[in-house]
């Protein structure tokens, strides 16, 4: 039997209906020092569902994907905001033959018995590394007309936006928008799955 795992849901407020993040990515880090081949090394805490998506997605454990998927069904239980599609973040690197996000979501859907689109929205040109740019106007800057919505399938939905990370909110912001401009869809409510800590 999969079993949830423990989280700590947070609102996020923003261009969409309502939101939320599981939980935090990362607890604490605290440094340790350097490898001998001079790499920082760090002693890190993160979440439940954190330690979850790091495995997968860094180390590739197909096998955290069942209890990323259970908790998430069951959070969506509770919640309950009565969308009609479930619609993944395109990924941001494309050649990657793992795509974290869309497997999630499919293994949600079809737990939660949510129809997933994942051709509602491609995005439509490059915009770099943007993990280490936190400042929101920039990275709100560079995904300015990133993403194209295919309107046949999102007018008059509503819409569940999910990604596994948020941090600035810029890119989740930017496609709310597109989806409810755009797209014409009748409500947008976003789901991730963890959340970095604000910054000060």
């Amino acid at each position: 039997m999969i079993v949830p795992v423990k989280i700590n849901p947070m609102r996020l407020s923003g261009a969409w209906q309502g939101g939320y993040a599981l939980d935090l990515h990362t607890i604490s880090s605290t440094f340790l020092g350097t490898d001998s081949f001079g790499h920082d090394v760090f002693d890190t805490k993160r979440s439940e569902i954190g330690e979850l998506l790091y495995r997968l997605k860094y180390g590739q454990d197909r096998t955290a994907l069942a209890s990323i998927a259970e908790t998430v069904s069951e959070f969506l239980r509770g919640w309950n905001p009565g969308v009609d599609a479930l619609v993944p973040v395109p990924p941001s690197k494309t050649t990657r033959r793992f795509q974290p996000v869309l497997e999630i979501a499919r293994a949600v859907c079809e737990r939660a018995g949510i129809p997933l689109c994942d051709q509602c929205l491609k995005k439509t040109k490059g915009t770099g590394e943007l993990k280490d740019v936190f400042d929101f106007d920039k990275r709100a800057a560079a995904l300015k007309g990133a993403f194209a919505v295919d309107r046949s399938l999102t007018e008059g939905k509503r819409l569940l936006l999910f990604d596994d990370l948020y941090r600035s909110g810029a890119t989740v912001t930017e496609i709310s928008r597109s989806l409810t401009l755009d797209g014409r869809a009748a409500a947008v409510f976003l789901l991730t799955l963890t959340r970095t800590r604000s910054r000060s």
